[in-house]
């Protein structure tokens, strides 16, 4: 879901979303119990307890950072595509990105904080966006293993989210998950073609999963048993799957794509488990995954100053947009009196 928001610490900059009712009123409490057990939505106007409008606030908006983040290492290769076709598709991809995170800020804002809040949030380092963006794409090869992967990890990780006890953001997820099939499919597809060119390329395609494997499995959060949030999201239905869970579905999913693409995937204890009906693999680097999700990753100061110069830059857009909204606000009250 490109956001590791139950495994993380709670941000700073998220502390003045206002606060719902005392959870202490029984009755809006059983009311909101009842909807949730139900598999119902809740919705803006519903009550809901402090800790799940927290939770959500965080979750969606690391998500929306994520997905803001995650046009940065894509984004640097549409100048360099190998072809007019594929620089369209770049183009049209990252173009999606943004208006992912679009959704995902309003989607957040339905709750009670502000986009200036989340941004701010993002900008200072307070509020966290999936690691998996803190690595570089070295070569073209990176931007067709990045579609395959680690989008295809994100849709493992967003379709529950469709089913989101919470309305605006599940209904947020469904045009998302649309979307980024469209990724992966894309990505897989460059790779495919590149796997039919010379020994250059198919090394180049080959390398580029040696370095993204591990790394997408760390996508879906540490186990289950380290990740003490994830029952509480699981009972509000917020998460629907557990991360464990994910990661099989994810392995079992890839490994015969990886046959067809004839690539190797870089784990030598992956194998078919007649028992149990899944692949079996090795244990993932889970102190790596940390220390990019807490800052030293080798992208980390890079992708947060890019993205920090980007808004700055484009101050001046903001503040045009609302000088012509207040003077047509002008205009109108005039033409009222």
């Amino acid at each position: 879901m490109y956001t590791q928001s139950f495994n993380v610490p709670d941000s700073a900059g998220l502390k003045s979303v206002p606060q719902a009712p005392s959870t202490e009123n029984l009755e809006f409490q059983a009311r909101f119990d009842s909807k949730v057990d139900a598999d119902g939505k809740i919705e803006p106007q519903d009550w809901m307890p402090d800790a799940y409008r927290k939770t959500l606030v965080r979750q969606i908006s690391q998500h929306a950072h994520s997905e803001i983040v995650g046009m940065l290492p894509e984004g640097n290769w549409i100048s360099r595509a190998p072809s007019l076709k594929r620089k369209a598709i770049l183009i049209a991809k990252v173009q999606d990105e943004g208006g992912h995170g679009l959704y995902l800020y309003s989607a957040a804002e339905t709750l009670g904080t502000s986009r200036d809040q989340m941004l701010e949030g993002l900008h200072s380092g307070k509020a966290k966006y999936s690691s998996i963006f803190n690595y570089p794409t070295l070569n073209w090869a990176d931007v067709g293993v990045v579609g395959w992967l680690v989008d295809g990890a994100a849709i493992m990780n967003q379709i529950p989210l469709c089913r989101c006890s919470y309305g605006p953001y599940a209904r947020a997820m469904i045009r998302v998950c649309k979307e980024e099939s469209f990724h992966q499919r894309q990505g897989y597809e460059a790779l495919l073609v590149m796997m039919q060119g010379t020994a250059e390329q198919k090394a180049m395609v080959q390398d580029a999963v040696n370095r993204w494997w591990w790394k997408c499995l760390a996508m879906f959060g540490p186990p289950d048993a380290d990740s003490p949030h994830s029952a509480q999201a699981m009972r509000w239905g917020i998460k629907r799957i557990s991360n464990d869970d994910l990661r099989q579905k994810f392995v079992d999913a890839t490994v015969p794509q990886a046959k067809v693409l004839g690539v190797t995937l870089p784990d030598p204890d992956l194998k078919w488990n007649e028992e149990r009906q899944h692949h079996d693999y090795g244990q993932i680097d889970w102190d790596e995954f940390w220390a990019t999700v807490n800052g030293s990753g080798p992208c980390n100061k890079e992708r947060l100053a890019t993205r920090v110069k980007a808004h700055n830059d484009g101050q001046w857009v903001r503040d045009a947009a609302l000088a012509y909204s207040r003077k047509q606000q002008t205009h109108a009250t005039k033409e009222a009196a």
